[in-house]
């Protein structure tokens, strides 16, 4: 269950023919020696190894704007599911994956080859990218690294996704002893699980492809990095647990037998560029349980149940949770929620999860067929819980398959739950559009009077182009709600919809 320490070793493990082989190609290569050999190349990509599954839809080039030598790069096949709403069976896809580095402006060539290409699509929507397509090919740039879905002809598994991170400036030395390094190639190592000691980097380069789950277990000022993969079929990509000061960055996580990356009874956490994609059941994206001080910055999660869960008590893990941040993400729910929160407490020491943030959000899709595992952002308590001091800001949900906008419960989940949640309290949603024809009602739904949901607003809701606002023009009888065809019962007190003027104006008063 350990792995080497050194750089070095590690790379006499891999064989070093085939690391030699593996940089061969100019541009083509890790940026492993940028920091040494002078100035770092604008663009760089990466063999896939061919122990590793691809798929055969796309040819993907890209080439240094306007006139640089084009590069094919090789694609990767994430697996991605769908649940048949009729027999509750899931069905899995094939998809496509690729990834480059860059620090230019790039020109990015994208070609379908089942052919009959009628129309083509670069989401998430709000990057305003227009591809140029000709025929089965489509082009476009871009100036700065960004995470995309290409579709052509609206297809939902049998689709592109582009990953970009901007070349490494700093990257390990060759035997620095406090780095466990794994270079370019299929890596394993013992059991199927690296643990990661206190004070230890683990560092995937470009193009390594790591057969593991990374685990942090009561250890402290650990880290995960580079621009590799983690490809765990078996387990977790990353599992936390009891562990501090601990950093998660740029990797990607592709395929796991269950979450993406899990966090139990964790302090001061930094999750930052990770991308995952699962298509397993359960397969969740970031699951925190119990943690306090937690980032979660610039991921892309595309998943077969939750995304983003928040949670309290579960399994081993007790303890309130708070003081999570999630920021600049752009979020697909195969299944379930893009966020859930509240579902798992402790009934017999009941916790609370407060103070969330959750802002600059791109929701690309959300499918769920069953009503208690709708919204495309949830605030579910059961066990106990209490959710407060929750804020979402500048959220942007794109259409999406099936689900409500927003769901907000207090809950008695007999599946899940042994007693019904405490109630919510102080939400402030700010700046949250949806466009589509999709969505159905969004509920806000208190469980009695001593259960209820109290203190929330919505400053500036737009939902189609439209400002929903207790000041607009309605029947005098009709609730705001109805406006939008969404509902909340008697146990939801001090509910407000203002336009973003009446919000300042209150908070000037």
């Amino acid at each position: 269950m350990t792995a080497p320490f050194s750089r070095r070793t590690a790379l006499q493990a891999a064989g070093a023919t085939a690391l030699a082989a593996g940089l061969s190609g100019g541009l083509t290569a890790t940026a492993a020696h940028a920091d040494d050999a002078g100035p770092r190349p604008k663009l760089v990509t990466y063999p896939r190894p061919s122990a590793v599954p691809t798929n055969t839809s796309f040819q993907v080039r890209v080439r240094t704007a306007p006139d640089g030598d084009w590069q094919t790069l090789d694609i990767y096949r994430p697996q991605l599911e769908e649940i048949n709403a009729t027999t509750g069976s899931g069905k899995v896809y094939n998809s496509s994956l690729a990834y480059f580095d860059f620090q230019c402006s790039v020109e990015v060539e994208v070609t379908y080859l089942k052919g009959g290409t009628t129309k083509a699509r670069v989401r998430p929507d709000s990057y305003g990218i227009t591809p140029e397509l000709l025929g089965d090919t489509l082009r476009f740039t871009l100036d700065e690294p960004k995470d995309l879905v290409v579709q052509i002809n609206d297809e939902i598994f049998d689709c592109l996704h582009l990953v970009t991170n901007r070349v490494e400036h700093h990257v390990p030395a060759a035997d620095d002893p406090d780095v466990i390094y794994f270079g370019p190639g299929l890596q394993t190592v013992t059991g199927g699980v690296l643990t990661v000691p206190s004070g230890k980097t683990v560092y995937l380069a470009g193009g390594a492809v790591l057969k593991a789950t990374v685990y942090f277990k009561d250890v402290e000022k650990a880290a995960l990095r580079g621009h590799g993969m983690i490809w765990a079929s078996s387990g977790q990509g990353v599992l936390c647990e009891g562990s501090s000061d601990i950093r998660v960055e740029d990797v990607i996580i592709m395929n796991p037998g269950n979450y993406i990356t899990t966090l139990g009874e964790a302090r001061n956490v930094r999750i930052r560029k990770v991308r995952g994609f699962s298509s397993k059941g359960n397969g969740d994206g970031i699951d925190i349980f119990s943690s306090s001080d937690v980032l979660i910055d610039g991921c892309f999660l595309r998943n077969s149940d939750d995304c983003i869960a928040i949670y309290a008590h579960r399994w081993d893990y007790y303890g309130d949770t708070r003081d999570i941040t999630v920021q600049n993400c752009s979020l697909w729910a195969d299944v379930a929620h893009p966020v859930n929160i509240g579902t798992h407490g402790n009934t017999d020491a009941p916790e609370t999860i407060e103070n969330l943030v959750i802002r600059n959000i791109d929701i690309l899709d959300h499918r769920e067929p069953q009503m208690n595992y709708q919204g495309c952002i949830a605030l579910n308590p059961g066990d106990s819980n209490l959710i407060r001091n929750v804020r979402i800001e500048d959220v942007r949900i794109e259409d999406f398959r099936w689900g409500q906008v927003i769901y907000m419960k207090v809950m008695y989940n007999t599946k899940y739950n042994t007693s019904v949640g405490r109630g919510i309290e102080n939400v402030y949603v700010k700046n949250l559009t949806y466009t589509g024809t999709h969505a159905g009602p969004s509920l806000l739904l208190g469980y009695d009077a001593e259960h209820a949901i109290t203190d929330v607003t919505f400053e500036n809701l737009v939902i189609n182009g439209v400002v929903i606002a207790d000041s607009m023009k309605k029947p005098s009888w009709y609730y705001t709600t109805d406006e939008i065809q969404w509902f909340s019962n008697e146990h939801v007190t001090n509910l407000k919809f203002l336009t973003t003027a009446e919000a300042e104006a209150a908070a000037a008063s």
